[in-house]
């Protein structure tokens, strides 16, 4: 007959009976390690039946527990929180930190939107360019004229052209808009004919001089061709009037490997849930209902163990017969138990969800005010 070791009666836990020694410098974890272990076999039938197992496996067992309650609660944590966290540095430990949500996820997203909106910011740097124009020449390639700083580039996205109409203010004083007509007389009549022609600001109310540049413009938009371009497969650029002298036309784009880069620089930064600043929970900070969840779980994972353990002998010898140790009925017990266990979890950090906790508290919010409006109102009497 097979030696097979069995349950002393009692444990005494030292750092370093425990498999990774997460929790051994943990005073409350020391101190409910040999109780875990005395209550597993109690509830495992000890001292009516021989437990075969050893200290050892009830402290694994219960340092696993501890492990699968932090899985759960930080997995937990990581699915309620990562779009707030993604991004972010994973330089300090999050165990124990409230993780308030914010727009900075948001923000991310609408920076792609920004980034085709024309002063709406965006993700990613715009460049300047400019390329000559040259007088009588009304269609450039933006991607292969010498001049341009595009030449021999990768394709790009122009996102502004500067080619615009020359300002009003700039020909405040053309014929048109009003030198060398009624006000030009008046000021003759005054006596200001030899003053400079500056003395207009100074008579006239400032939105005179609105309406002088409303009337340049618009009398540019009806009588004169209009400025404008047309661009073409973001390189080929035809301009709107026939240019009639030389200058440098000066323009915005990006390259299109950069726009569609969908690799953002986030070195030292949360990427995904592998690398969110999650680790192993303090033992002393968990309270009695996740203890009592752990030692559950501590149980219900001896069971599993004591049913491998006795699935190997099956049988034992007795005296005039045998006896069959009933191993398929703890892996059963052990699997349902674990698998009740993690959903019961699951559950109960569901219902602590942003979500969830908004539910409830429109829920009773709503429940208060039907309260109130059966509560009598009192009459005044002035």
């Amino acid at each position: 007959m097979a030696n097979i070791s069995i349950w002393p009666g009692s444990s005494s836990f030292f750092p370093g009976d425990t498999p990774f020694g997460f929790y051994d410098s943990d005073t409350d974890f020391s101190t409910d390690a040999d109780k875990v272990a005395d209550w597993c076999v109690r509830r495992l039938g000890y001292p009516l039946v021989d437990i075969e197992l050893q200290a050892v496996n009830l402290f694994t067992c219960f340092e696993e527990a501890v492990n699968e309650y932090g899985s759960q609660l930080y997995h937990f944590q990581i699915i309620n929180s990562f779009h707030t966290l993604e991004g972010t540095s994973t330089g300090s430990n999050l165990n124990n930190s409230i993780i308030a949500p914010n727009l900075g996820n948001t923000i991310n997203i609408a920076e792609q939107y920004g980034s085709q909106a024309d002063g709406a910011g965006g993700n990613y740097k715009i460049e300047s360019g400019s390329i000559t124009v040259n007088a009588g020449q009304q269609r450039y390639d933006l991607m292969t004229d010498v001049s341009s700083s595009l030449n021999g580039s990768e394709a790009a996205y122009i996102k502004r052209i500067y080619h615009y109409a020359p300002s009003a203010i700039n020909r405040y004083f053309d014929p048109y808009a009003g030198t060398g007509t009624g006000i030009q007389s008046l000021m003759q009549s005054f006596g200001f004919g030899n003053m400079s022609p500056g003395v207009n600001f100074m008579m006239m109310p400032m939105y005179f001089d609105v309406l002088k540049l409303q009337a340049i413009e618009l009398n540019d938009a009806i009588r004169k061709s209009a400025y404008h371009f047309d661009l073409e497969n973001n390189r080929y650029l035809k301009l709107f009037p026939i240019p009639r002298q030389s200058y440098k036309l000066h323009y915005e784009y990006v390259l299109k490997s950069v726009a569609n880069n969908p690799v953002k620089d986030t070195t030292g930064g949360i990427t995904n849930m592998s690398n969110v600043p999650y680790t192993n929970p303090t033992y002393k900070l968990i309270n009695e209902p996740g203890r009592q969840w752990i030692r559950r779980y501590a149980l219900a994972l001896a069971k599993e163990m004591l049913g491998s353990v006795r699935g190997k002998y099956q049988s034992v010898p007795i005296p005039g017969s045998d006896t069959t140790l009933d191993f398929s009925r703890l892996l059963s017990e052990a699997i349902s138990e674990k698998t009740s266990l993690i959903e019961e979890l699951k559950t109960f950090l569901d219902e602590t969800t942003r979500v969830k906790q908004l539910e409830r508290q429109n829920q009773e919010a709503q429940l208060t005010q039907e309260t109130f409006y059966k509560v009598p109102y009192p009459i005044y009497i002035g």
